[in-house]
């Protein structure tokens, strides 16, 4: 029998498990994927808890549910990563081997990168939202706050689901307002880029919505510290910015396992082939999802696309044949903007997001790059679509893994 091992458990390693046991021969391959944590989270869901929108019951489930009956489920920490000798070491001295491997490890927040930001006031009145304990307790303070300064802030890129400070700047805007308090809130949005967002005409259309809802921005800010006795965050050219109330988002790091089995970057990401998803340095070894150095957004729907095509890369790889250099960075997401209307953008690594329809070129029925309630209930719909279809593999009708120029309404360039 030959081994598939799966790094992580997350919505990229669960999703490349049910793909993996309907495809490989049950005969000639055994599937085990590991984790350390029994918990299975909604990611996209901790934007919403903050503000009462969802429920804690709503973002979280037992992951081994998730996990088909076939594939072998370990739940214990990863020791190590031995590449030359093709094994894994687990925390408690086991050894697996493997022929195939994939690494599906995510990204996690680094607080302690910055000085001063996880000190005695982490989560007294410095709080993130991109873990479920950050949300709640985001979500207990803002239950009882009564106003001043808030400070939404990143730290540095790349960051998982890049607009997702953003959407927390405007549905900060929308939960102020529905509680007849947004006169005594002052909300700054502070970011390390240029603008809004990485990509020009969505930066364009972000800034234009900021304005109209009167959030400040405070652009290139590199943040150096957190001067938390004074409530200000200082960048490294002296710039400062006050807050009564700090929502960061830290810097992402991949796993420490990858520093530990000298298998990552800088920043712990793998260094992986940005159209086969095959690492760079060993070719056994795949890499999916928010693990990767891909310079593509870090979301659900990026990694949904890259399984469908890994899935089959893997196939070619068993088979013996030329992988499909075919994953074009395709992302997918919805932008919350508050009052119940939501954004949608479709781009790739080459092409930026535009105005258009989605997915039906010309009928929609959701729109690209304009607010609209259809979009909001696409984003609010998307929760049932993870649960039930994504993380089990099944494919979305009508949304194709690599991007599709139809629909989209591209600017003719002139020569």
């Amino acid at each position: 029998m030959k081994n598939v091992v799966i790094l992580g458990a997350g919505t990229s390693g669960t999703m490349m498990a049910n793909h993996l046991v309907s495809k490989l021969p049950k005969k000639e391959w055994n599937i085990t994927i590991i984790d350390q944590y029994k918990t299975h989270y909604y990611q996209p869901g901790f934007l919403f808890l903050p503000f009462d929108i969802y429920t804690t019951k709503q973002v979280k489930k037992n992951g081994k549910k998730f996990i088909p009956k076939q594939v072998n489920y370990i739940q214990e920490k990863i020791d190590l990563i031995l590449p030359k000798e093709n094994k894994v070491k687990l925390e408690q001295g086991d050894i697996l081997d493997y022929d195939i491997l994939i690494i599906a490890t995510g990204t996690k927040i680094a607080p302690e990168e910055i000085e001063g930001m996880k000190g005695p006031k982490w989560h007294k009145n410095i709080f993130d939202f991109y873990t479920y304990e950050g949300a709640k307790a985001l979500r207990d303070k803002l239950r009882e706050w009564e106003g001043g300064k808030l400070a939404i802030h990143i730290t540095e890129m790349p960051i998982k689901c890049p607009v997702a400070p953003l959407e927390f700047a405007f549905l900060a805007d929308s939960f102020f307002k529905h509680k007849g308090m947004r006169d005594k809130v002052d909300i700054t949005f502070v970011t390390p880029l240029d603008g809004a967002f990485t990509k020009p005409k969505a930066t364009e259309a972000l800034h234009y919505l900021l304005e109209e809802k009167g959030i400040k921005e405070v652009t290139d800010f590199n943040i150096e510290r957190v001067d938390y006795e004074n409530n200000k965050i200082i960048d490294y050219a002296d710039v400062e910015v006050d807050y009564d109330l700090l929502v960061t988002v830290p810097t992402n790091m991949g796993d420490a396992l990858l520093e530990r089995s000298g298998m990552g970057d800088d920043l712990n990401y793998v260094p992986t082939n940005k159209a086969t998803l095959q690492t760079n340095d060993y070719e056994n070894i795949f890499a999916i999802g928010d693990a990767t150095n891909l310079p593509a957004s870090k979301a659900g729907s990026v990694a949904h696309f890259e399984a469908e095509i890994l899935t089959e890369n893997i196939i070619r790889y068993i088979n013996g044949e030329p992988l499909k250099e075919e994953f074009d960075g395709h992302a997918n997401c919805f932008i919350e903007t508050g009052n119940g209307k939501a954004l949608l953008i479709d781009f790739n690594y080459t092409q930026e997001p535009v105005e258009g329809t989605f997915p039906f070129p010309g009928v929609g029925p959701l729109s690209l790059l304009k607010e609209s309630r259809t979009n909001h209930m696409g984003k609010m719909a998307f929760r049932w679509i993870y649960w039930n279809m994504l993380i089990k593999g099944i494919h979305i009708p009508f949304v194709s893994a690599t991007m599709t120029e139809k629909g989209k309404h591209f600017e003719k360039v002139t020569h």
